[in-house]
C-alpha cells in the first residue's frame, strides 16, 4: 500500500469531521423526476445528517427582511425570510422584487451545504404588497360567495372562481419570486367587534368545506405541487382566533384575547378549516396569538403537538405569528423559547429577534431541555416543504422579458369575485337596477378611493386611503356605466334623481380594527342627512369589514347593499348596479340590531337586522 502524504491525510480528516464539507444540498435533487414521498423522505434524511446543530436551529429561523442582511443568511445559515405587511424592496416593482428574493436566496446557497432559503408573505387578497397587482374581495366577501353558492345550489362553480382566485394570487406572488404565503385565515369569526373580521369567511364553520379546499388547490396547483406559478399556502391562525372574549386582548379588547370556550366549541367551530386544509395537503399551518382557556396557544403542546401534529396527523410545517412566542406566560425570554420549541413549532417568526433566538435555543439544547429528536422533527419538516416547493432544483427567480402581474384577465376575475359578493338588502320599489337614464350623484367616503375599498393588507399593513394602487373605484365604475347613455353624472345633489352613497370604514387591520362601537363615520352620515332631508331616492352601499350599526339610518334608504371589501375592482359594483347581472352574494355574519347584542344576535333573531344567509335579487325583467 503506498503511503498517503501527512497533508492529504489532514484534509481528508478535515472533510470527515466537518460532516462532508464538500457536500451540497443540491446534489441530491439533481433528478427531477424523484419526487414522490419517499425519494423526498431518504433526501431529507441524507441531508439531516449532515447538519450540524446551529445548521439545524438556523432553519427553524424566519427573519423580516428589514432586520437581516442577505450576508446574514449565510453566516448564520437562515432557513427563511419574510416581508411583514407593507415591506417591500426600494423599487415596489418586478424588478425589484426578484432582485431583492436573489439577493437573499444567493447568500443561502452559499452556505456549506447550500440549503435554500424560503421566502413568506401576506398575500391575503391578491399580491397585495406588490403595487398595482390584482386585488381581489378580502374573505368576508369570499364568505358571502359560498353562502350564495350554497342558496342557489351552484357549489361546485363558485370553487372553480375560489379556486381561480387562488391560482392567479399564486401566479403574481410566483412571478415576483416568492415560495410562501400566509393565507387563507380559515378563522371562524364569532365577534364582528373584532379588526380581523374581514380576513375570515364568515361566522358559519360550514363554509370552510367549500372555501377551503379550492383556495388552497388554487394557490399550491393540483395534488399540492407547490412550485413553477404555485406557491406554498398556510392555514392560519390555529386555533380560536375568532373565539376570543372581549376584554381579555392584550393590546386590543379581541385582538390576542383568551377564547374561554369548551374544547367541544374549539372542535366544533374552530378546527374545521384546519381539517379541510389538512385534506387538501396545506403546506403549512400557523400558530395562533389569542390563548384558550388561559393559555397561549405558542405554549399549548396539547394543542399544538397532540391535536395538529397527532391527531390530526398534520405532517407540514408549523409556523408561528409575528413574535408569537413573546405573549408565553414565562419569566425570561429564554423560556418562551423552550415552551414553544417543546410545544411543537418548527419555524419561528422572530422578524428582529432572530439572533437572540438562536442563541437562546442553542443553549437549551446543550442543557437539555430540548431534545435533539424535536430539533430533527422539526428540521425535517422544513426541509421537506422546500423540497416539494422544487427549491433545491430552482431556487433563484428569473426575470422575465414580459409579466402578467395586474393584467386584464387577473382583473377580470376579480371583478366577477366582487359581483358575486355583493349582497342586496334592502330594494324598496324596485329602485334597482338603475338606469342609465337619470341624473345620478355619487358621494361618500368610499366612493372614489381605491385603498378604502382595498381595505387593510394593502400597499401597508394598516393599508390607508388615497390612489395606493392601480384600480377602478366605484365612482369610476358607475360613470363607465353612464357615459353612453341619456344620464349623467351630477355634482349637486339638488340635481340629482338618484343618490349614491358609498360609506362603511376606513382600512385597517388587526390592533387597530377593534371597534366597540361599529359607527358610521361623520362625514357619510352628514351626506345621509342631507339626502333625507332633501328627499332623494337613495341607494347606499357599505364599504367595510364587517357589518355597521345602521339600525337609526336605514329606513331611510331605498336600497341597501353589502359591498364588503371589493379590491381593486370596484366596477364590477357599477354592473351589478345597472343590472347587467343580478345579485349573487348571501350573508355570510349576522347583523346587529344594535352595538349592544353583536355577539347575542347570532343565537336571537329579534335583536337581528339581518340574518345570517339573508340577501335579496333584483326583478331584470321590469
Amino acid at each position: 500500500m503506498k503511503k498517503i502524504s501527512l497533508m492529504i491525510q489532514i484534509s481528508f480528516l478535515l472533510i470527515m469531521f466537518s460532516g462532508c464539507a464538500l457536500f451540497d444540498a443540491r446534489d441530491i435533487s439533481k433528478n427531477k423526476a424523484n419526487k414522490t414521498e419517499s425519494d423526498i423522505n431518504k433526501k431529507v434524511d441524507l441531508l439531516i445528517s449532515k447538519m450540524t446543530i446551529d445548521e439545524k436551529i438556523g432553519q427553524m429561523v424566519q427573519a423580516e427582511r428589514n432586520a437581516i442582511s442577505p450576508e446574514d443568511v449565510k453566516n448564520f445559515k437562515i432557513g427563511s425570510i419574510l416581508s411583514g405587511g407593507g415591506s417591500v424592496p426600494e423599487n415596489n416593482n418586478y424588478r425589484g422584487w426578484i432582485e431583492m428574493y436573489n439577493d437573499y436566496q444567493k447568500e443561502a446557497l452559499k452556505t456549506r451545504l447550500g440549503i435554500p432559503m424560503i421566502y413568506g408573505i401576506d398575500a391575503v387578497h391578491g399580491h397585495n404588497n406588490f403595487k398595482n397587482a390584482t386585488v381581489f374581495p378580502h374573505n368576508i366577501g369570499i364568505g358571502a360567495i359560498a353562502v350564495g353558492a350554497l342558496e342557489k345550489n351552484d357549489v361546485e362553480e363558485a370553487k372553480k372562481l375560489i379556486e381561480e382566485i387562488g391560482r392567479i394570487t399564486a401566479k403574481e406572488v410566483a412571478l415576483t419570486g416568492i415560495d410562501w404565503t400566509f393565507a387563507p385565515c380559515v378563522a371562524v369569526v364569532q365577534d364582528i367587534r373584532w379588526g380581523r373580521t374581514y380576513e375570515s369567511f364568515g361566522e358559519n364553520p360550514e363554509l370552510q368545506k367549500i372555501i377551503t379546499p379550492s383556495y388552497i388547490k388554487g394557490l399550491q396547483g393540483e395534488n399540492a405541487k407547490m412550485d413553477g406559478e404555485r406557491i406554498v399556502a398556510t392555514a392560519k391562525h390555529f386555533v380560536g382566533d375568532g373565539g376570543t372574549s372581549w376584554g381579555t386582548g392584550e393590546e386590543d379588547p379581541l385582538d390576542k384575547g383568551d377564547t374561554i370556550i369548551s374544547e367541544k366549541e374549539l372542535r366544533e367551530i374552530h378546527l374545521k378549516g384546519f381539517e379541510e386544509a389538512i385534506a387538501s395537503n396545506v403546506g403549512s399551518i400557523m400558530v395562533s396569538f389569542n390563548s384558550w382557556q388561559g393559555t397561549k396557544i405558542h405554549g399549548s403542546k396539547y394543542l399544538v403537538t397532540d391535536l395538529l401534529k397527532e391527531e390530526l396527523g398534520f405532517d407540514g410545517v408549523v409556523v408561528s405569528d409575528w413574535e408569537g412566542i413573546h405573549g408565553i406566560e414565562a419569566e425570561t425570554y429564554h423560556e418562551q423559547v423552550v415552551k414553544s420549541v417543546n410545544a411543537g413549532i418548527d419555524m419561528f417568526m422572530e422578524p428582529s429577534e432572530w439572533k437572540y433566538f438562536i442563541g437562546e435555543l442553542q443553549f437549551a439544547v446543550k442543557n437539555n431541555e430540548v431534545e435533539i429528536e424535536r430539533i430533527d422533527d422539526a428540521v425535517k419538516r422544513i426541509l421537506t416543504l422546500k423540497y416539494k416547493a422544487n427549491l433545491f432544483e430552482e431556487p433563484m427567480a428569473k426575470i422575465k422579458d414580459s409579466y402578467e402581474i395586474g393584467k386584464e384577465e387577473h382583473r377580470n376575475t376579480a371583478k366577477e369575485a366582487v359581483k358575486k359578493s355583493l349582497v342586496l338588502l334592502k330594494n324598496e320599489n324596485d329602485i334597482l337596477p338603475l338606469s342609465g337614464n337619470k341624473n345620478i350623484y355619487v358621494a361618500g367616503s368610499n366612493s372614489d378611493n381605491i385603498g378604502n375599498q382595498c381595505g387593510g393588507w394593502t400597499i401597508s399593513w394598516q393599508g390607508a386611503g388615497g390612489n395606493t394602487t392601480k384600480g377602478t373605484t366605484i365612482k369610476a365604475g358607475i360613470e363607465k356605466m353612464i357615459e353612453n347613455e341619456d344620464g349623467k353624472m351630477v355634482s349637486d345633489m339638488r340635481e340629482a334623481e338618484v343618490a349614491i352613497i358609498v360609506l362603511g370604514e376606513k382600512p385597517y387591520a388587526e390592533g387597530n380594527g377593534d371597534s366597540e362601537n361599529l359607527d358610521l363615520l361623520n362625514g357619510d352620515k352628514a351626506i345621509i342627512k342631507e339626502a333625507k332631508e332633501l328627499g332623494i331616492p337613495t341607494i347606499v352601499i357599505m364599504i367595510s369589514g364587517r357589518p355597521m350599526i345602521i339600525t337609526d339610518y336605514i329606513n331611510d334608504w331605498d336600497a341597501f347593499v353589502a359591498g364588503w371589501l371589493p379590491g381593486t375592482e370596484g366596477e364590477g359594483i357599477a354592473e351589478i348596479l345597472f343590472g347587467k347581472e343580478n345579485f349573487y352574494g348571501r350573508l355570510p355574519f349576522t347583523w346587529p340590531l344594535k352595538k349592544e347584542n353583536v355577539v347575542e344576535s347570532k343565537e336571537n333573531s329579534n335583536l337581528a337586522l339581518f340574518k345570517y344567509g339573508e340577501g335579496l335579487e333584483m326583478d331584470l325583467e321590469k
